[in-house]
């Protein structure tokens, strides 16, 4: 029985391992293509073309008003804008959408709210149900809680104009709160080392460039060419960019061009938000692993790139079972090999990827380095809630897409469900073998099970604070 945690152990820290050498791999990529830059191609009002900016919504009374106001600000030839607001609302948020469309109607503004009484499909079916009444050549998406620039267009449907085999824009996302809280402050470290560093990577080196599900910009026969939206996942801006890939699309990414966003404002909020991305991944990992691993026209690095980033979710579990074997090394008293200190010094690669986006976007990058303890503490308390999203999107077929709630006045309460129990059991596990360590002189394992023991400990503290009674 030893034998199996040991070897239990041996693999998870090998997996870890593995994702960091990934993280370097993305460094030293990162370090070839970052000087590489594509002008915005010149144009003037006569050479744009037409555009259709899709608002999907789902009860996102605190906010809609705000996108739609965004929306109609975009400084864009009005003949060649089209503005459509897609609510599959289940409460007020329909009538507070429709009277506000009715007052831009009123000022001859191109925007209309197209309402269905069900979720069928979820985002991605409202995305595929509107396109055969969108009228643009280009169809723009914004959620809920995206503001964009006036010019957000203008500095990226130019970039379609001298590239006929374009698919589709992405720009940078940004923080509207990231100063709100300790936990707003993580998401927004960890969000820029996606963009400033990965999904630059992946764009400029063509390795399986994806859409991000907002702030970007399609063209309509790219949709159409890669089989439309497809509602089989809860990622359709994966599943859809992976087709479109395949199929042989290009993709830019404008990290000039920043959208900024809200960031959710809960724990709890942001643990759904986070379950439906690791869902979601691993849904188009196991829909795609095998057609990546079979396209001839992508090089064997992409390839690659691509299945790494679509299971990166699986270190959560990976974490997990390191930490479960734990507590039975140490009762037969085991005495694991030194070399696997090299695993660990390996799993360094992510960490350096988040250091270098605050480096790379922030003049007081150093000073913004004080978020890193909360965005430690945040990432290993969520891998209970992300570990079981993977194992679902690994097994499960039925599945319901969870909005992550917007807005601060916690008008959509949530609440923890069973997972709350879990991480309270993790946090006591972690408590007890970190004391029984320490007890036994096992130093080996103490830095894993005090980060376990505060990560679990802080995101079950924040979870309770939530379910207090709102003033």
């Amino acid at each position: 029985m030893t034998a199996i945690f040991v070897a239990l152990h041996i693999v998870s820290a090998a997996g870890l391992a593995l994702y960091g050498v990934f993280g370097f791999l993305t460094l030293g990529l990162f370090l070839q293509v970052r000087k590489e830059r594509s002008p915005l191609p010149s144009s003037t009002d006569s050479d744009l073309p037409s555009v259709t900016v899709q608002l999907p919504i789902y009860n996102e009374r605190e906010v809609v008003q705000r996108l739609i106001t965004a929306a109609t600000a975009l400084d864009y030839p009005r003949d060649k804008l089209e503005i459509q607001v897609l609510d599959d609302s289940t409460d007020e948020t329909y009538e507070l959408a429709a009277e506000y469309v009715k007052v831009c109607q009123q000022k001859e503004i191109n925007i209309q709210i197209l309402h269905r009484d069900n979720r069928h499909g979820f985002k991605a079916g409202a995305l595929q149900g509107s396109l055969a009444q969108a009228a643009g050549e280009f169809i723009a998406i914004l959620d809920a809680d995206f503001l964009p620039r006036p010019d957000f267009l203008r500095r990226t449907i130019p970039y379609f104009l001298d590239d006929p085999q374009l698919g589709a824009v992405q720009a940078r996302w940004g923080h509207l709160n990231e100063e709100a809280s300790s936990l707003t402050a993580a998401q927004a470290v960890a969000l820029d080392k996606h963009f400033a560093v990965e999904q630059l990577v992946r764009h400029r080196a063509v390795l399986f460039p994806k859409f991000n599900g907002s702030a970007g910009i399609w063209r309509r026969d790219c949709i159409l060419d890669a089989g439309g939206w497809q509602a089989d996942t809860v990622c359709e801006d994966l599943c859809l960019s992976t087709r479109a890939v395949l199929k042989g699309w290009k993709f830019h990414f404008a990290d000039d061009v920043v959208v900024p966003a809200e960031l959710p404002a809960t724990i709890l909020s942001y643990k759904v938000q986070q379950a439906r991305w690791a869902m979601g991944a691993t849904q188009c990992m196991v829909k795609y692993a095998r057609p990546i691993m079979q396209a001839e026209r992508q090089t064997r690095m992409a390839r690659i790139y691509a299945l790494l980033s679509m299971s990166a979710y699986l270190t959560h579990v990976l974490l997990l079972i390191l930490l479960l074997v734990q507590l039975p090394l140490i009762l037969t008293g085991t005495q694991l090999p030194p070399w696997l200190l090299f695993f660990s010094m390996l799993g360094l690669g992510q960490p350096v990827l988040f250091i270098l986006a605050q480096h790379e976007l922030y003049h007081d990058w150093f000073h913004r380095l004080r978020y890193f303890p909360a965005l430690l503490l945040v990432a290993i308390g969520l891998a209970p809630s992300n570990a079981w999203a993977v194992i679902n999107g690994t097994l499960r077929r039925d599945f319901t897409f969870k909005r992550t709630p917007k807005g601060s006045h916690r008008s959509y309460r949530l609440t923890p469900g069973v997972m709350l129990g879990v991480e309270g059991t993790l946090l006591l596990y972690s408590i007890l073998t970190l004391m029984l360590a320490i007890s036994k002189g096992y130093a080996g394992p103490v830095f894993l099970l005090a980060t376990t023991s505060l990560g679990f400990g802080y995101v079950v503290l924040l979870s309770i604070l939530e379910m207090r009674p709102t003033p």
